[in-house]
Order: structure tokens, then C-alpha cells, then sequence
């Protein structure tokens, strides 16, 4: 059963989109015909709707353009249009406008050669923008899908947009390449504004420096609303944010009752490792007092608040889930998650889990400072609910071992769980340095939970030889097809 989206289908998205692209160019005084941005609706949306997209959807495209500035909302409709990872390919009709300029060699995408372009201003200011040159090799994870996405947007807009606005717009989506560091004392930010002083000399534009400050305030606004989930004063809604990104690069989690332990255990190692790299003063942009200080502070202080909550959440699901897999890995790689621990309850009513075997805690761990005490609380009760139903909010096998050996030994197993996954620790090393209470406990939970399906098949093994004994005319005779 694959993963049931719950956002707005692809009609309401494109309505959605084509108003917005009717406001943007009327705030702009640029006369567009229907039918063109009925056309470029359709092409923003088409991608956008794709069978991975999970999290960079038609809505949070909307959210990241705002409602106030046509640039802004522009710029934000056209910045994911282009995700390769996530899509593990470009929409067809997009890579219209990607063709002439890029072309793929040793599996990696590549600006071509200079020899290779033919003369177009409008591709060299987005090289610009971005301070690509000709012959690049593009880095997915340095701008890759941000550069792609504005050349896109600059040659879809280009025959009713001057250049001007072409330029604004590219710097809006180039700043949405996201956690970047300063270089030598500058900003990701200053170096845009100074890209866009070059480019607007050189090709002799008309932007005074004024509109290039105020093109970077627009670009930090974006940057911003792209990322600020991060600075959510819940982390119940920040880690269900979070967690519909695991589809999106992990598409086996879309399969609902069919992937693996191992394939739930590399989501969550993947996410948990970028999280815990991730530095909190890299996350948020500020130009030239904007945001206000306070403002900006207030966000970094609670984006290093949730990766503490996130990587301690994420450390402990890490630690029981490898205790799963090291018990599941003499069945085999491909032991379906649902196999041990049960169905989720909104696909199986009724149906039995694994934590339905679990004992009561007595005298429980207590949690020892605050972080921990929120952490315990989201395990036990439940992050947010996220749009997309991978598995449940809460963590009952983890609140379980928690409860039973401390946060302070979750750590501990959380590194041992990276060796395991390493290979540097085979699986019995691994039961073995785990809590003997908790191992004994899980392992019989897991015998319940296979004795309880077995019953299941008895049951109806039962009926089945009960129906056998029966004599032949009791069965119902179905009329053949070709009588009707």
C-alpha cells in the first residue's frame, strides 16, 4: 500500500499557483495573456505534485513566497521546481528550458561547455548570480537544484519580465541554497549583494543600489520562511515537520506495511546524522540589520533548541531500533518492519502489536534535566501529527527501553548502534552489551507477537478443514461467465 498523500490534489495547486502568478505579474504591470500563465501554472505544478514530493509540495511553496511582494512570490513558486535528489529525475517539460544549457556526463549534471552555448544574456545572469562558469560540474548539495530551478524560472519569465526583475528574482532562489557559512568574514548574503552590483554594471542595468539592498532583504525573507520550521516554538511540530522529509529521499517508506527494518533504521540515520552536523548559526539569514537582531537571535536560539531535542529523539529511536535489527538480522535483510513490531492501527483495526506485550515500568527511569524531560514526553506521547502517516507519532518500543535503562545509557547504545551499522560490531556483540531486562523482554514480545499471527493461520486452517468435511453440494455453484 503506498503512502496516501493528504495535501491539496494537483487542480486546487494549480489554481492556487495561477492566481498567485496572475497577482505577481499585476503587481509588476506586466500584461501576460491567460493561456501563458496557464502554461507556466501548469509547469510549476506538474513537478511539484511528483509521486516523491512529501515536504517540497505546492503549499510550501506558497508559504515561502509570502503574499506581499510579486518578487518574493515569484521567486518562491519557481525554487524547488528542480529537486533531483527527491525526484531522481527532471520533469519532462521543465527540462525544456534545462537542455540547452546542461548536460549529464559520468552521471553528474555539467553547465556546458562555453563552445557549446549559444549567446543568451538571460542564462549568463543566472551564471552569474549563482558564480557558476561554463564546463561546471554541479554539486547537488551546493546549489544544484537552486541554479536549475532559476534558469527555469528566468526562461519561462523572460518574454514579459525585464531584466531587471529577471536578476531580482534569480538572487531570491540563489538564496535559498541553504546552510551556508560566511567565507572570510562574508556572508552568504554580502556576497549576493556584491554578485548583483557586478552583474547590474555589467550589463547595464538599470537597478539603483537601493533596489540591489532591498533585492537582498527580499532574498533573505525568503531564505528565511524556507527554513523556518526550524525556529517552530513547538518541537512536537517541528520533528513532524521534520519528518516529512523521510519519504521524500527515502521512497521505500512510502510502501506502507512492506519496508524493512533497515529501511526505516537508514531514515532515521540519515536524518540523525544531518542533524547532528547541522550548526543552528548557519540555518538563518541577516543583511544589513535584517532581521532585527532580536528577531534573528530568538530563531537561532530555538533552531539549537530543537536539533538538541531532535538528535537526542532521533539518538534513542536509532539505539532501539538497532536492537530490533540485530534481533531481526538472522531472518534476513529483508525483514519487513511490520513483521516485528505489528501493523499500524489505522491499517489494521484490531491488530496486535509488539508494545501490546510489553510490562508495565516499575520505578522508571526519571528524566534528569528539562531536554530530557520534553524528549521522554515526545516518545511517549507523540510528536505532532505530520502529513504523511510512515509510521506512528509516538515511539513505544523506545519510550519502553528508556523508561527501563536512562537517556545517559541511550547515548551509550546509540554509539554502539553506529558501529553495528558500520559493521564494526556483529549483531550478538551488540545484543549482548544491551540491557539484559530489555533484550529478554523484547525478544519475548516479538515470540507473542509470531504466536499470535500463528493462532491467526490456525484459525483459519481451522475453517478451511471444516469446509473440507463438508460434503461437495453445500458448496455455492457460480454461474460461469459465459452465462451471464
Amino acid at each position: 500500500m503506498l503512502l496516501e498523500k493528504t495535501v491539496i490534489d494537483s487542480k486546487e495547486a494549480y489554481l492556487e499557483c495561477l492566481e498567485k502568478l496572475i497577482w505577481a505579474t499585476d503587481c509588476l504591470n506586466v500584461k501576460v495573456e491567460p493561456t501563458e500563465l496557464a502554461r507556466i501554472a501548469e509547469l510549476i505544478v506538474e513537478p511539484m505534485t511528483g509521486p516523491w514530493r512529501f515536504f517540497h509540495t505546492p503549499e510550501h511553496i506558497f508559504e515561502v513566497g509570502g503574499n506581499e511582494d510579486a518578487i518574493e512570490v515569484l521567486a518562491a513558486l519557481f525554487h524547488d521546481i528542480v529537486y533531483v535528489q527527491v525526484d531522481r529525475s527532471i520533469n519532462f517539460n521543465v527540462s525544456y528550458y534545462i537542455t540547452p544549457v546542461t548536460k549529464e556526463v559520468n552521471k553528474q549534471l555539467q553547465i556546458r561547455d562555453r563552445s557549446e552555448l549559444s549567446a543568451d544574456a538571460t542564462f549568463e545572469i543566472v551564471m552569474l548570480v549563482f558564480g557558476f562558469v561554463p564546463g561546471e560540474v554541479l554539486n547537488p548539495f551546493a546549489g544544484q537544484n537552486e541554479f536549475l530551478s532559476a534558469v527555469v524560472a528566468a526562461k519561462a519569465l523572460e518574454p514579459f519580465l525585464k531584466r531587471e526583475q529577471l536578476l531580482q528574482i534569480a538572487g531570491c532562489i540563489e538564496a535559498t541554497i541553504p546552510f551556508r557559512a560566511a567565507e572570510s568574514g562574508i556572508t552568504a548574503s554580502q556576497r549576493l549583494y556584491h554578485r548583483l552590483q557586478a552583474i547590474t554594471n555589467l550589463f547595464n542595468l538599470s537597478l539603483t543600489d537601493e533596489e540591489m539592498r532591498e533585492t537582498v532583504k527580499k532574498a533573505v525573507r525568503i531564505a528565511n520562511r524556507d527554513v523556518i520550521s526550524f525556529a517552530y516554538q513547538s518541537s512536537a511540530i517541528f520533528l513532524a515537520n521534520t519528518w516529512n522529509l523521510l519519504p521524500e529521499t527515502n521512497h521505500n517508506l512510502t510502501c506502507c506495511g512492506f519496508y524493512t527494518v533497515r529501511d526505516y533504521r537508514i531514515a532515521l540515520q540519515k536524518m540523525e546524522g544531518f542533524l547532528s552536523y547541522l550548526k543552528p548559526e548557519v540555518i538563518f539569514r541577516q543583511f544589513e540589520g535584517y532581521p532585527d537582531d532580536r528577531t534573528y537571535q530568538r530563531w537561532e536560539t530555538t533552531a539549537k533548541y530543537n536539533l538538541q531535542i531532535a538528535q537526542l529523539y532521533l539518538g534513542c529511536k536509532l539505539a532501539a531500533i538497532a536492537l530490533l535489527e540485530a534481533l531481526s538480522s538472522g531472518l534476513g535483510l529483508d525483514v519487513s518492519l511490520v513483521m516485528m513490531m505489528g501493523e499500524l492501527p489505522d491499517r489494521a483495526a484490531g491488530g496486535i502489536r509488539l508494545e501490546s506485550f510489553f510490562p508495565e515500568t516499575d520505578k522508571p527511569h526519571q528524566p534528569q534535566t528539562a531536554l530530557e524531560t520534553e524528549v521522554l514526553n515526545l516518545l511517549e506521547n507523540g510528536r505532532a501529527k505530520s502529513s504523511y502517516n510512515t509510521d506512528l507519532e509516538n515511539s513505544p518500543l523506545t519510550t519502553f527501553i528508556v523508561k527501563i535503562v536512562g537517556f545517559d545509557e541511550m547515548r551509550y547504545q546509540c554509539d554502539r548502534a553506529k558501529e553495528f551499522f558500520r559493521e564494526n560490531l556483529a549483531a550478538d556483540n551488540f545484543i549482548s552489551d544491551f540491557n539484559p531486562r530489555v533484550t529478554e523482554i523484547v525478544v519475548d514480545s516479538i515470540l507473542k507477537l509470531f504466536e499470535s499471527r500463528k493462532s491467526t493461520i490456525y484459525r483459519y486452517y481451522d475453517i478451511t478443514s471444516e469446509l473440507k468435511s463438508k460434503p461437495q453440494t453445500n458448496f455455492p455453484v457460480r454461474p460461469s461467465q459465459s452465462n451471464g
